[in-house]
C-alpha cells in the first residue's frame, strides 16, 4: 500500500513537473515573439556587422540586440533602433573613441558609388570636455570609411552640442587621403546646420556662442548621402529648416597643394603635427570604401578630457558620460544617378 501511495505521488509530481516545464517554455516563447528587434524596425541588418561600446561584434544583426547599447525604444512617433555608447570602452584597432556602430559589409569604390539614407535624432551627447577641443560633446552618426591606404574617412557626419547650449550642430568633415605619410591628414569641415567643427571655445570652459539655427536634442533630421560616378551628393533635411545639399568628387582633390589648404584647416591644426599634408592628387580614386551608421562618440578621455569613470560604463551612463542616437528609418544600397545630372 505505501510503496502504492509513493508510486502515485511520484506520478503526480512528475506531470506537474513537465506541466511547469512546458507553461515555462510557453511563457518563454510568448517573450520572445513580443521582443522588437533592431532588424524588425530597420530591414536592412543583414548587410551590416557591428561593434558595440563594451567591444562586442557580430556580423549576424537579424533578431539581434543588446540591452544598453543596440535596442529598440518606442515612442509616440515610431519604432527607433537606438544606438548608445560611452565615452570610455573597447574600441577599433584605428580609434581612440567608442562606438555602437554599423559596419557595411559590401565595399566599393567611388567610381562604383553608394547610397547610404537615414532619419534620426541624437538623444544625448557627452557633457562633459575640454570646450576648446573639436571634438567635444559630439556624436558621429554616418560614415564613409576606407579599407585600404591610411584607412581615413572621406566622410563623417556629426551632430555636436555644448552643455550650456539648447541646440546643437550639424556639420560634415572631409579627410584627406594624404599624399605620402600619413601624419599630415586633416579635416576640412562645413557646417549644415549651426557651426563647423572649427567653432570651438577660446580655453577648456569657454563655450562660442549658440547656433541661431541649430538643432534641438531630440529634434529629428534626415540625411542622404549617395555616390555616383565618383561625386558624392549630400542632402540634409529637417522638418524646421531648409534642406541643404553639397556636391563633393571623391576622385578630384581640392587639397592637392600647400597653397590651396584652407585657412580653417591653419587655424584648427595650429602648432600641430598633424594636419600639414597635402592630399593626393586623385583623392580616394580606385580606392576601397564602405559605408557606417549608428553612434560613434567623439568624447574620450585623451584628446577631449571628457569624464570616463576609470571605463565604468554603469557609472558612464548615469553621469552623462555618454552618446546616444535614434534612427527609425534607413536604407543602404548602390548610388544612383542625381535628378539634375
Amino acid at each position: 500500500m505505501k510503496r502504492l501511495i509513493i508510486l502515485s505521488l511520484s506520478v503526480i509530481v512528475f506531470v506537474a513537473c513537465k506541466q511547469n516545464l512546458a507553461k515555462e517554455e510557453a511563457q518563454d516563447l510568448v517573450k520572445t515573439a513580443t521582443i522588437k528587434y533592431p532588424s524588425d524596425v530597420i530591414p536592412f541588418m543583414d548587410k551590416w556587422k557591428i561593434l558595440l561600446g563594451d567591444g562586442t561584434r557580430s556580423d549576424r544583426l537579424v533578431k539581434f540586440q543588446k540591452d544598453n547599447f543596440f535596442y529598440v525604444q518606442t515612442d509616440a512617433v515610431a519604432d527607433w533602433v537606438v544606438y548608445k555608447t560611452p565615452n570610455s570602452g573597447v574600441t577599433s584597432r584605428t580609434s581612440s573613441n567608442t562606438r555602437t556602430e554599423l559596419g557595411e559589409k559590401k565595399h566599393w569604390i567611388p567610381e562604383e558609388g553608394g547610397k547610404l539614407t537615414g532619419t534620426l535624432k541624437v538623444q544625448h551627447v557627452s557633457t562633459t570636455g575640454h570646450a576648446n577641443a573639436a571634438s567635444s560633446f559630439s556624436v558621429v552618426v554616418g560614415q564613409i570609411h576606407s579599407d585600404e591606404g591610411h584607412e581615413n574617412e572621406p566622410l563623417k557626419i556629426y551632430y555636436k552640442k555644448f552643455p550650456n547650449h539648447e541646440k546643437g550642430s550639424v556639420f560634415w568633415n572631409y579627410e584627406i587621403n594624404t599624399e605620402g605619410d600619413n601624419i599630415g591628414r586633416f579635416d576640412y569641415s562645413t557646417a549644415v546646420w549651426g557651426h563647423d567643427f572649427a567653432v570651438i571655445g577660446k580655453t577648456p570652459t569657454d563655450f562660442p556662442a549658440e547656433p541661431e539655427d541649430g538643432i534641438q536634442l531630440g529634434e529629428e533630421f534626415s540625411y542622404e548621402v549617395n555616390v555616383y560616378e565618383g561625386i558624392m551628393y549630400l542632402t540634409f533635411k529637417s522638418e524646421k529648416h531648409e534642406t541643404v545639399t553639397f556636391t563633393k568628387s571623391l576622385i578630384e582633390s581640392e587639397f592637392s597643394t600647400r597653397a590651396a589648404i584652407p585657412d580653417q584647416v591653419k587655424r584648427v591644426y595650429a602648432n600641430r603635427e598633424k594636419g600639414g599634408g597635402v592630399e593626393r592628387e586623385i583623392a580616394y580614386a580606385g580606392e576601397i570604401n564602405y559605408f557606417k551608421q549608428g553612434a560613434y562618440n567623439q568624447a574620450n578621455a585623451k584628446s577631449t578630457k571628457s569624464e570616463v569613470y576609470g571605463g565604468d560604463i554603469e557609472k558612464q551612463y548615469a553621469n552623462g558620460s555618454y552618446a546616444e542616437v535614434w534612427f527609425r528609418e534607413a536604407t543602404v544600397g548602390p548610388g544612383t544617378k542625381p535628378l539634375n545630372k
